[in-house]
């Protein structure tokens, strides 16, 4: 009797863990490792979408504060259109070895907090992908495979569709108010057939490459000829939001733009941007994003990856307490994780949300997204409000999976903005 139990248990332990999903989103995982960023060859505003067997390069660069470089390793781990591990082994997906050095690293200079800069490349002379579909790099240190430092989401597709979309600010919920409808046009071509394109595509669509409100879509809503149609569908209609908030620690001897003070308390400079207020019953105003992304910039610098200091920022929100609400600054400066380290407190005396983050000098944008307890999606509603007329930007991400297949192929990505789709 007792051995039976002891079985079932562990069938129960086992289920259980299946159940409960690895957590794959960008960014550190330890304290020491600061602004990971990822871009496509020279371009840190790129989506990190990189086209099978193309020219392109993906750069991986992150920071760890410490006055010696760590011995540091990579591998990569094939991930379905969910973002889980989808259980292929390394030659089924690259070409070399599935664990790099990380040789390319420089010491900072001339700054107050010490840190190694380090960069990754893929594909390099080592590893090279030879599939597509969702890609996880995690980093580790050498010797400790198990204890992940940090980890970086990208895409390989193979480019074999014609993605056409528009947004539109008349929806099935309002009309040019307070939200988008997107509508999606995918031409597969002379390589998918109409059965394919019926029966094994689905759409995933990421809004400013937030991953709490990613949208997936499991089939086409209607097939004419060779293209499959996404059109008039309920779960394609965003909240508009509001222009990203935006602010520059460029400078540390005079005060850029948002910031209220600047001063040196030990160990760190510390920046106090402006008091920020919620802008949910203002008009919409158009200005300059860079949806939720940021540059890293040191304005006397020719090489600010290196040469910029890091700056313990300061952020006030002026409001009164959101009661069933968790309020998070939401951008890449806080990989867009809701955690500990991106959650606000309030600061009933004052009557202010406060968070304070260790932040690399650079042009920054970010905004403030309020969660529902218990819930893992943010509102832009209560705080920065919504608007039609948002310049938001869409990845649009197209996968094919055939039955009996052991991982979804991405088979077309492309970027839908205010103006058109574009490729990538």
């Amino acid at each position: 009797m007792c051995r039976t139990l002891a079985i079932l248990f562990a069938v129960a332990i086992a289920s259980l863990t299946a159940i409960v999903a690895k957590d794959t989103s960008t960014g550190p995982l330890s304290p020491r490792f600061k602004s990971v960023q990822v871009w496509v060859n020279d371009n840190d505003q790129a989506p990190p979408v990189l086209f099978l067997n193309g020219p392109d390069r993906l750069v991986i660069s992150f920071d760890e504060l410490a006055e010696e470089r760590s011995y540091l390793r990579y591998f990569l781990t094939h991930c379905n259109a969910q973002w889980q591990p989808d259980g292929l082994v390394a030659n089924e997906f690259l070409d070399g070895f599935n664990d790099g050095s990380v040789e390319d690293y420089d010491y900072s200079r001339g700054t107050t907090v010490h840190y190694v800069n380090y960069r990754i490349t893929i594909p390099n002379e080592d590893m090279r992908p030879t599939i597509s579909g969702n890609y996880l790099l995690e980093v580790y240190e050498d010797g400790q495979p198990d204890k992940i430092l940090l980890q970086v989401r990208f895409y390989v597709a193979e480019g074999l569709t014609d993605i056409r979309g528009g947004i539109s600010g008349t929806t099935d919920i309002d009309h040019r108010a307070a939200h988008q409808q997107l509508n999606i046009t995918v031409d597969g071509g002379d390589d998918l057939s109409l059965d394919d394109l019926s029966n094994r595509l689905s759409l995933v669509v990421v809004q400013n490459g937030r991953n709490d409100n990613t949208v997936t879509i499991d089939k086409p809503q209607y097939i004419t000829g060779r293209t499959a149609r996404f059109e008039h569908l309920r779960p394609l209609i965003f909240p508009g939001g509001n222009e990203y908030r935006r602010f520059e620690t460029v400078a540390i001897n005079s005060l850029s733009m948002n910031v209220g003070g600047m001063d040196y308390l030990h160990p760190f400079y510390h920046a106090r941007l402006l008091t920020d207020h919620p802008r949910a019953s203002e008009g919409y105003a158009y200005d300059m994003t860079q949806h939720g992304r940021y540059r890293v910039r040191e304005q006397n610098s020719a090489d600010s990856p290196v040469e910029a200091d890091y700056i313990m920022t300061h952020f006030t929100l002026e409001s009164p307490p959101l009661q069933g609400y968790d309020i998070y600054v939401d951008g890449d400066l806080t990989s867009r994780r809701f955690d500990p380290s991106s959650r606000m407190n309030y600061d009933y005396d004052e009557g202010v949300y406060r968070l304070a983050i260790l932040l690399k000098q650079g042009s920054y944008n970010y905004q403030y997204l309020a969660v529902p307890k218990g819930t893992s999606t943010g509102q832009t509603r209560p705080l920065e409000g919504d608007f039609y007329q948002t310049d938001n930007e869409y990845l649009v991400l197209v996968y094919y999976k055939v039955p009996g297949a052991r991982y979804d192929r991405l088979i077309g990505a492309a970027l839908v903005d205010a103006s058109s789709a574009s490729s990538l």
